[in-house]
């Protein structure tokens, strides 16, 4: 029987390799999307930390977050840079990036796992979210706490079309969506992290990646996200 290989597919090694990868290209690509993602990835990854998931486990979905825009970055420059609303039809058309992120993942051999959050991130708790209108606990667990860490950074980040809200501001919003946009418990757990933690918002900023063989997930070490 053949050994395992830490760089084969489905190996750790290979999917932080391969998430690595596609965020520098999302980076070359958009610089404020690869911003957008680096946040969320900490956030989310502070979030799974509170509500007890393991470091791996955490470390795991961050990852997902990572790369959750991936699909974006195949989107037309007009669109991904719109300074006004989008139409019904650009609408349509931006919702197509989890399908599209899911779709480039797989073919990179990242794990299933992985693919079915980045895919379900925009789902909505009472099903009006896409692509699947999923509701509830079918959506998977990791795709709820991505839904709270992407819209909290989104509507705290400025944007040529939007103004930053406070954070304060944010944090009404996040609660108001509880049981509608959001599963209530994973509100729950991200209001008592932002409360316990007023340094919690991240600044805007370009952060590196690692070296592209870095053994180890070092990318969000100086967040302190553990904090």
């Amino acid at each position: 029987m053949a050994s395992v290989r830490q760089t084969d597919p489905g190996t750790r090694r290979h999917t932080t390799s391969v998430v690595y990868d596609l965020a520098r290209s999302i980076r070359e690509r958009d610089i404020i999307t690869y911003e957008h993602c680096r946040r969320v990835a900490v956030y989310v990854n502070r979030l799974a930390r509170h509500m007890g998931w393991s470091r791996r486990a955490s470390r795991d979905l961050a990852l997902a977050g990572l790369v959750h825009d991936l699909g974006k970055t195949w989107m037309q420059n007009a669109l991904l840079h719109k300074e006004s609303a989008l139409s019904s039809d650009e609408r349509e058309e931006m919702q197509r990036h989890p399908h599209i992120a899911s779709c480039i993942l797989r073919a990179y051999g990242a794990p299933e796992q992985l693919i079915e959050v980045v895919l379900h991130h925009h789902e909505a708790y009472d099903g009006h979210g896409y692509p699947d209108h999923l509701a509830g606990e079918d959506i998977p667990l990791g795709a709820r706490l991505l839904t709270v860490a992407d819209v909290f950074d989104a509507i705290t980040s400025e944007r040529p079309y939007k103004a930053a809200l406070e954070v304060g501001d944010a944090r009404a919003r996040i609660a108001a969506g509880a049981g509608t946009h959001f599963d209530p418990a994973v509100v729950r757990a991200f209001l008592e992290l932002l409360d316990a933690n007023p340094e919690f918002r991240l600044p805007a900023r370009v952060s590196p990646l690692p070296p592209r063989k870095a053994p180890h997930i070092t990318w969000i070490r100086h967040d302190s996200f553990d904090h």
